[in-house]
């Protein structure tokens, strides 16, 4: 009774502790004062530290989520990234704190509280954390942007139908130039969209330059994607060193002209991609580092990417991982026995540092063993010899049995040794251990299988043994041996038949089977002195406990015995069992192991491993590689170059009439740009000047004196017809004539496009005739009936530009940039000449035509024909939804290219082709243009087609920017506000960016943006606003882009449009064009 009495008071004790052990910590966390919080934290923190649970106080923990004070708000996240998962209901009560800490000013806090957020996985929250994500991916800190990345994967895994949404924010993050970020999202890359190589092309250049600065992790995983990235975009450099043993054999009667020849065409066969190359240069110094992850991921690029006289220099730093602990020798060495069996060169000189020391595991001693028995051959095998010995004395008895089979593989090998070896086997035979002879006759017997006619005596020496071995697969292996070469030992067969019969019933199963197979064999040689014998033995199996016993017994039964009921199959017997078996083949364990790729899981367990992602074949033609070609510094330098220099003609050309230009032009192209060098710098000089300081002049500078003295020099540089016509042009405008305004424009587009055409990518335009005669200008006056008229009373050279804007040819890149420059005057006075309630919103011609072109076709992939695209942004030409695209194709062979046309087409749905004409014959060294109109519907994805020729068919692919999209409108700045103000909420994507002082003045910006974008000016009364509409040309949706420049050198720039997938691809690529210097 007293004893059951102690029992429940003990029970009742170790209840009252386990319900009040944390009660002090409970307190401390209620308590009032943040120094007992602080520390209660430290010693939660602590316990998680140690193992210990303490999801009991998630309560009491999760209310100081919103401490104003940092420190205990840093610990209450790390202690509810722990526990979150398990506490979903309670932390949920808190996901409006969590929501507010992404706005938290502290990075740390804002990081933090991402990572909870991902860690509630709670199917209900995921829209939050959808946009938790995409905020937290556009946060200056690219600490926080790390975890956003973090975070994808996250959501992927709870929610995979969000794919899409997060392959935008990956875009988004891989073109982040932090190190920090780099390998975060290359991870989220590789769990989300492995297969999405394409957003790597631009990414690709940038990865291999941070490769070196990334963090250590992060290293290994963007190796491991670049390796596999490598092998779908470059040709094999293995062929080159296949060609150099091909050209290596020179005939003796071969003279040195054809020795030349060859010595040529050998240097002709492979030349490596200058990216190619790129990677492997820049992961070269990764060799050094102190973390064998990396190490090791380098030394797998160079084996499946390298060149094989480049892999060796991996050899030394695979050896040097061999000085770290056991887990990572593990590894290394695995992989270093896959790489011996293929190229024994590469370790041969550090073959000591493969000997096996005493005090290593058996795991490491079985892997050294299978690398020297890799790089065994003639030179070395004495050696190797000497220290196979030793290995087979040790206490080790698996890894003597391993260095016995090794021993084996040696003789197989090399059969300069095969005696030695078999010798040195036959010795082992006597050892004291049974282990050792075992596994010493299973190899003899396999050795003996090449050639059994020279080792009789051998046999006969095994025969002796078999009493004294007890081992079964040892016996087995005797038995099979004397059995299957009966012939030739015919004394001792029958006996080992005799002493085998005694003891069948208490032998294992695997001799069992050994002894029928000798004693079939035996009745089928030597009946006279076996059959008795064999009948016993197949009686003795009849009755065995073990089915495989007794069906084999009734097998050779029918078989070997002949009686009425035997078929056909017994007069056979004997080519039966006695037929001539195949050798063996004694290989390594690490043969098949090749096709995984070297590192991985699946490579060290030799079976594919979940989310391993097999390496692709090389292809045969290297993919295009301006795929990775990136815009870069190109577009400032481009209009740095324009800035200033918009007039080129001579003034003498406009003398000419039009037509008379037009011939001149399409004669030579050059020689309308070319000129007088000194007169054209003069001008440029000039106007460079001009430009400058009507672009830059202060508020103060707008006296009513210096805009007189303004409004006459620029009365003078500008038509006068001009001004002689605002009475008429305001007129007009009230009356709300559009058509008239149309048929200007598209007569107008007709006339620029005929233009280019003949000139190619001349960059002359009707604003060159700005200090030309006024009979020129007088005839363009009429064109310009739909803008909105200036009165005289205007203070810039520049503004009276406005007056061209539908004027300017698709060529001309800095038209607009000058139209587009307005006081708060004018724009006034453009507001008040509406004398129209409704909102006018018409497509106006394109404002500039960047002259960048893309490869469609390399002259090497097209056998001589080369083709180039670009968007030359012409609309109507082929429809309202038709994209224009110049292709100009070029021959580069000296023959006769015929029948250039479009054929097959793999266009996405929905997707349509507008083809051009078929070219039937283009000239040696000729080239033509040609348009085609696509309708992309709204999307910038890929439209591939054929380019064939009389004789062949060339894949290729047309992919636009999303500023190729879009079609130029004007506007009022009052419909811009009134549409924008519809356009809110969802259809509303912003960014905060940088801007140069420098950068920051309205022609440079409107520059910039209408060369990135094809976007119409919108007047604006304010300076630091500047405003851009379009319309997207399949669906007609409007894309209103602003431009709102702060103080401190920032800028907003703001993109609304119902297209928000569009809004979003434009922002980010306006956000880099803006913010360059």
């Amino acid at each position: 009774m007293v004893f059951w009495f102690d029992f429940f008071v003990f029970l009742i004790d170790a209840l009252l502790y386990f319900c009040h052990r944390n009660e002090d910590l409970k307190q401390m966390l209620e308590s009032s004062k943040d120094s007992a919080k602080l520390d209660a934290m430290k010693r939660i923190v602590g316990m998680i530290a140690k193992g210990k649970n303490a999801s009991e106080l998630f309560p009491a923990v999760v209310k100081n989520v919103a401490s104003k004070n940092i420190e205990i708000k840093k610990l209450v996240y790390v202690y509810l990234m722990r526990y979150a998962e398990e506490q979903q209901d309670l932390a949920l009560l808190s996901i409006s704190t969590f929501q507010r800490a992404l706005k938290d000013p502290n990075q740390l806090i804002r990081a933090s509280a991402l990572r909870v957020l991902s860690s509630i996985r709670v199917p209900i929250i995921v829209p939050i954390m959808m946009l938790a994500i995409k905020e937290a991916s556009s946060d200056l800190s690219p600490y926080v942007r790390k975890n956003a990345a973090h975070a994808i994967q996250k959501l992927y895994s709870l929610d995979p139908e969000q794919k899409e949404m997060l392959i935008e924010v990956i875009e988004k993050l891989l073109k982040d130039r932090s190190t920090l970020v780099a390998g975060s999202v290359v991870m989220a890359f590789e769990e989300v969209c492995p297969d999405r190589i394409d957003l790597i092309h631009k990414n690709y250049r940038k990865l291999c330059n941070l490769l070196v600065d990334v963090e250590e992790w992060g290293q290994v995983v963007i190796i491991h994607m670049l390796t596999r990235y490598a092998r779908t975009q470059f040709v094999s450099p293995w062929k080159v060193d296949e060609v150099v043993d091909e050209y290596n054999e020179n005939n003796f009667y071969e003279s040195d002209e054809e020795q030349k020849e060859k010595d040529q065409k050998m240097k002709t066969t492979y030349a490596m991609d200058p990216d190619h190359r790129l990677l492997l240069r820049n992961t070269k110094p990764l060799l050094q580092s102190r973390n064998a992850a990396v190490v090791m991921a380098v030394a797998q690029l160079y084996w499946h990417l390298a060149p094989k006289s480049e892999a060796g220099i991996v050899s030394k730093s695979l050896v040097r991982l061999l000085r770290s602990n056991r887990e990572v020798q593990y590894i290394v060495l695995q992989n270093i026995a896959t790489m011996s069996i293929q190229r024994k060169g590469m370790f041969e000189p550090y073959l000591k540092s493969f000997y096996v020391r005493s005090t290593d595991p058996t795991m490491i001693k079985t892997l050294k063993l299978e690398i020297l028995t890799n790089l065994a051959n003639e030179a070395n095998i004495s050696t190797l010899l000497r220290e196979f010995q030793t290995y087979v004395k040790s206490q080790d008895k698996q890894f003597a049995a391993a260095t016995i089979q090794a021993i084996g593989r040696c003789a197989t090998n090399i059969t300069e040794v095969t005696d030695t070896c078999l010798n040195g086997l036959v010795c082992l035979l006597s050892n004291r251990d049974e282990i050792v002879v075992a596994e010493s006759v299973v190899v003899i017997k396999k050795l003996l299988q090449t050639q059994p006619a020279h080792h009789g005596e051998i046999i006969k020496h095994m025969a002796k043994l078999l009493d004294n071995i007890t081992v079964p697969v040892a016996r087995a292996s005797i038995l099979w041996l004397i059995g299957e070469y009966c012939e030739r030992v015919p004394k001792i067969a029958p006996d080992v038949l005799r002493k085998t019969a005694k003891s069948f019933t208490n032998e294992d199963d695997l001799v069992k089977l050994q002894i029928l197979n000798l004693g079939a064999k035996l009745y089928l040689t030597n009946s006279k002195q076996t059959k008795l014998l064999t009948q016993y033995v197949l009686n003795l199996g009849k009755y065995d406990q073990s089915y495989d016993i007794r069906d084999r017994t009734r097998f050779i039964r029918q078989l070997i015995v002949p009686n009425e009921k035997s078929g056909a199959l017994s007069k056979y017997a004997k080519k039966i069992f006695l037929a001539q078996k195949p050798a063996p083949l004694l290989e390594s364990p690490f043969k098949d192991r090749d096709h995984f790729q070297l590192g991985t899981l699946s490579h060290t367990l030799n079976s594919q491993a979940t989310g391993y992602l097999e390496l692709s074949d090389w292809p045969e033609v290297a993919p295009d590689p301006s795929v990775r070609n990136v815009e870069m510094a190109e577009l400032a330098k481009e209009w740095t170059g324009i800035l200033g220099k918009p007039k080129k003609e001579k003034p003498t050309e406009k003398f000419y009439s039009e037509s008379e230009e037009e011939e001149d032009e399409s004669a030579s192209t050059s020689s309308s740009g070319s000129g007088s060098d000194s007169e054209s710098e003069k001008e440029d000089k000039e106007e460079g000047s001009t430009d400058e300081s009507s672009g830059s002049s202060s508020p103060s500078e707008e006296s009513t004196d210096s805009e007189s003295d303004s409004k006459e020099s620029a009365a003078k540089k500008t038509c006068r017809a001009v001004n002689e016509s605002d009475s008429e042009v305001i007129k007009k405008k009230a009356e709300g004539i559009s058509k008239k305004r149309s048929t200007s424009s598209s007569s107008d587009t007709e006339y620029t496009s005929s233009d280019e055409s003949s000139t190619g990518s001349k960059s002359e335009s009707d604003s060159k005739s700005d200090s030309e005669s006024g009979k020129s200008r007088n005839a363009t006056s009429n064109k310009k009936e739909e803008k909105p008229v200036q009165d005289r009373k205007n203070p810039k050279t520049q503004d009276m530009f406005l007056l061209d804007l539908d004027d300017f040819c698709p060529v001309t890149p800095v038209a607009v940039p000058r139209a587009a420059v307005l006081s708060p005057s004018l724009a006034a006075d453009l507001e008040g000449l509406s004398l129209s309630s409704s909102s006018v919103i018409d497509v106006t011609t394109q404002a500039c035509v960047p002259t960048k072109t893309h490869e469609l076709l390399h002259r090497m992939s097209g056998k001589g024909l080369a083709a180039h695209y670009h968007f030359s942004r012409q609309p109507g030409i082929f429809g309202d939804r038709m994209v224009p695209v110049q292709v100009t194709v070029t021959n580069t062979t000296d023959q006769k290219i015929e029948n250039i046309h479009i054929g097959e087409k793999k266009l996405p749905p929905g997707m349509r082709m507008h083809e051009f004409n078929p070219i039937e014959c283009l000239e040696p060294g000729g080239s033509l243009t040609a348009t085609m109109g696509i309708d992309f519907c709204d999307s910038t994805q890929t439209a591939s087609f054929q380019l064939c020729t009389k004789d062949d068919q060339f894949n290729v692919n047309i992919q636009p920017p999303v500023g190729e999209l879009l079609l130029p409108v004007t506007m009022s700045e009052k419909d811009f506000k009134k549409e924008q103000g519809m356009l809110t909420g969802m259809n509303e994507t912003s960014a905060t960016i940088a801007v140069a002082p420098q950068n920051s003045a309205r022609l440079i910006i409107t520059e910039r943006v209408v060369k990135a974008a094809n976007l119409g000016v919108v007047p604006s009364g304010q300076d630091n606003i500047h405003r851009f509409a379009a319309k997207t040309v399949h669906s007609g949706s409007l894309m209103l882009v602003t431009v709102e420049l702060k103080e401190s050198s920032t800028a907003q720039l703001i993109i609304n449009t119902e297209k928000t997938v569009i809004g979003s691809v434009l922002l980010r690529e306006l956000k880099p064009v803006l913010s360059q210097g």
